[in-house]
């Protein structure tokens, strides 16, 4: 049926519309089938191309713009700058923090008090999962991988599994609290969650202990793994930590979080503009004690320019559509498959997030699916943080499957092929899917009961 244009229709076009869009009326099968066709060719190519992964979401969120599904007020509206303002901040100070040599001394300091590699592997593990839940999965790769690399050379046993492990531990506890993971950073940026909501949310245990249990559950696994490796720890040299201001500041950086969630009425970009001024002070700092600006500028390529693009490009494809009305559309076909069980939904939520999550990196899928699961909760009366921290659990744990599934994951093996070792999905799997089993299980069930 022909569009009729006349004075009401056009009156009520939104400004900065294309032609384009509006040579059909909005919600048109056609003009969603396009969208959404736009939509599905941006995950092939950030699948296949995994290298040019923001170029994609980046010229994706532009046709969106030229095509008229988001003007561009609104798409500037859409990308969400506090939350890649924490991300750039903290990935700022999480350098300075590395470059210090403080995370090898900590590691050090606690292989002295391990009897063997079984229980080395198992400290390690949990202790890259420990500084995950502050620092970003990937940094804490970087930081582990060489002391996990040093242990295995003294001892003559593959670094791989250890490596593995490292990675793994760092994905499941990434998701612990608001600056732990990108996708913990989303989720508080969409559910206005503060740094203290992920311990304690409305009176009940938040996300923090459903992440916790879920890596106690894993040391078994990791013992099981390494059951025959009981040769003794030794430790010949000691790093050397000179400045400590950096583990300061990146400690000053989580209190000053906390500390804001308790402050009424602060600016929606409070989180942001924190981390971004404490990396300040330590570039100052920093070019003060050395009298030259090299670390900084090493701190600053090594913020990862390419994730805040892919970021702020799929903040746009999500706006556009979700104008379009496909996310609606998402969200009712997720309602079918669950009805009116809300465990069903959850499960479903959770599950299908892990087996997605295994081969697609998890970033672009929660900015796809956390307006998603609002929309589901809408519509169904089920409780919104029950979830979204379903989402949370399926995506960041589910991860863990295969070596493609999180960016911490690519990191070791990459680390692990420069040293001559390559690694073959089915023994990254082996021990990627009981850690994810395991975990996700045990997430599942204590937010379940919870937050149902």
């Amino acid at each position: 049926m022909p569009v009729v244009y006349n004075e009401t229709f056009t009156a009520h076009m939104p400004c900065g519309k294309s032609l384009f869009y509006f040579a059909f009326f909005k919600g048109d099968p056609i003009v969603k089938a396009l969208a959404l066709c736009l939509f599905i060719l941006t995950y092939i190519l950030m699948i296949a191309l995994p290298k040019y992964r923001p170029w994609v979401a980046v010229v994706s969120g532009a046709l969106f713009i030229i095509l008229g599904y988001v003007s561009p007020k609104e798409a500037l509206a859409s990308i969400d700058c506090n939350v890649l303002l924490m991300l750039a901040g903290t990935m700022g100070t999480v350098s300075l923090f590395i470059q210090s040599k403080m995370p090898n001394r900590i590691a050090e300091m606690l292989l002295e008090k391990v009897p063997n590699v079984m229980w080395a592997a198992a400290v390690m593990s949990l202790f890259a999962g420990v500084v995950s839940a502050f620092v970003d999965n990937v940094a804490t790769v970087l930081m582990l991988a060489p002391v996990g690399i040093a242990i295995a050379a003294r001892l003559g046993i593959s670094p791989v599994p250890l490596l593995i492990c490292i990675a793994v531990s760092s994905n499941l506890q990434g998701a612990a609290t608001l600056v732990g993971d990108t996708t913990s950073i989303m989720l508080g940026g969409y559910a206005g969650m503060n740094f203290l909501d992920f311990f304690f949310m409305d009176g009940k245990f938040s996300i923090f202990w459903a992440v916790e249990l879920g890596a106690l559950a894993t040391i078994p696994i990791v013992l099981f793994i390494f059951r025959r490796q009981r040769e003794p720890v030794e430790l010949q040299e000691r790093t050397e930590v000179t400045d400590y201001v950096p583990s300061i500041l990146l400690g000053g950086t989580v209190l000053l979080l906390i500390v804001a969630s308790f402050i009424p009425n602060t600016p929606d970009m409070i989180n942001g503009y924190i981390c971004v001024a404490v990396f300040l002070v330590g570039a100052v700092y920093t070019v003060i004690r050395d009298r030259d600006a090299h670390s900084v500028k090493r701190a600053l390529m090594e913020i990862d320019y390419p994730t805040l693009c892919l970021l702020a490009g799929l903040f746009v494809v999500i706006a556009g559509v979700a104008q379009a009305g496909i996310i609606d559309d998402i969200s009712q076909l997720f309602v079918r498959l669950g009805g009116d069980n809300i465990f069903l939904l959850y499960t479903v939520i959770v599950f299908g997030s892990v087996l997605i999550s295994a081969f697609v990196d998890n970033i672009p899928y929660v900015a796809t699916m956390l307006p998603v699961v609002s929309g589901i909760a809408a519509s169904t009366g089920a409780p919104a943080l029950l979830l979204y921290f379903g989402l949370l659990i399926g995506a960041t744990l589910g991860g863990n499957i295969t070596p493609v599934g999180a960016s911490a994951n690519i990191t070791a093996i990459s680390i692990l092929r420069r040293q001559g070792y390559e690694v073959s999905a089915g023994e990254f799997m082996r021990i990627g899917v009981p850690f994810t089993l395991a975990a996700v299980l045990v997430g599942y069930l204590f937010c379940w009961f919870v937050w149902a």
